[in-house]
């Protein structure tokens, strides 16, 4: 998983962030997780950004997503899961 033994790289967090976000990773992985953002401000940014992704997602309620839309939705995604 890691590039070296005692870090992680920016690429390799924003693969293992939703892990991290679901409590998931295994507890080496989360300490590299938490001491990478210990001095990667780009990477807290990202790490808040999807903070905030997930708080507004999960106050969207179907019904507020105009039919035609939540039908283009699906299809990107169905199309996407066959790719």
């Amino acid at each position: 998983m890691t590039e070296s033994p005692d870090h992680i790289s920016c690429q390799e967090l924003v693969e293992l962030i939703t892990g991290y976000l679901e409590a998931a990773l295994a507890a080496r992985d989360t300490a590299l997780f938490e001491q990478h953002l210990n001095f990667c401000e780009g990477c807290v940014w990202y790490l808040e950004q999807m903070r905030g992704t997930i708080r507004a997602a999960g106050r969207v309620a179907e019904d507020d997503i105009p039919a035609d839309h939540r039908d283009r939705l699906l299809a990107a995604f169905r199309d996407w899961r066959t790719s």
